[in-house]
């Protein structure tokens, strides 16, 4: 059976400084870097050899990738595409969120940040998000998945999110209230039709 095993990068720089990050290309911090290597620990605790990894065009999860291969001393396909980059926070981008709640509300940042089809000015809602992560996956993940191998896709919070309501089969509405932790691998088992067999959180 496939493997696929879903990471969000570990805790960037703007990560730490609570602020907006989106297409913004920032570093790991020296936590994000320790948390690549937990993540590399707890894959390897499962035994996993993988086959192809798939990441975005944004640092600071192709590092947290690169620092998981690493750490488990497996070279393999890197695949790096735009369309697994975070989603694009428009106009909040850069900003700080307790700055941006001063400026446009806390009840309009809430609305942007945690409904499904509500895009900040200028940026992506998640269902935009979704609607180009979910052809990736199924043109280049799910080809993969079909031919057996095993997928390791480091990538972010809300691209993750988009994987994950796909494979859990979440609506809208119940994937907003997802939290994704940075650097906890998702692991799922699964048929070579891509259907989910079995969840390891």
């Amino acid at each position: 059976m496939p493997i696929l095993a879903l990471v969000r990068h570990g805790q960037s720089l703007w990560n730490h400084e609570n602020r907006f990050t989106g297409f913004v290309d920032v570093p790991l911090t020296e936590k994000g870097r320790a948390e690549a290597r937990q993540a590399a620990q707890s894959l390897q605790g499962l035994g996993i050899k993988f086959d192809v990894a798939y990441t975005s065009a944004l640092t600071r999860a192709q590092e947290t990738l690169a620092i998981i291969l690493e750490s488990l001393g497996q070279r393999v396909p890197v695949i790096r595409d735009a369309a697994l980059n975070e989603r694009h926070y428009g106009d909040l981008q850069g900003l700080n969120k307790e700055d941006a709640a001063k400026r446009w509300g806390d009840d309009q940042i809430k609305i942007w940040r945690r409904s499904y089809d509500v895009p900040p000015p200028n940026g992506e809602s998640l269902e935009m998000t979704a609607k180009r992560v979910l052809p990736f996956y199924d043109r280049g993940i799910s080809g993969d998945l079909r031919l057996g191998k095993n997928v390791l896709v480091v990538a972010h919070g809300n691209s993750n999110r988009s994987l994950v309501m796909k494979l859990d089969k979440l609506t809208g509405e119940q994937v907003i209230g997802l939290e994704l932790a940075t650097g906890v691998p998702l692991v799922y088992e699964m048929s070579k039709e891509c259907e989910v067999i079995k969840k390891h959180a």
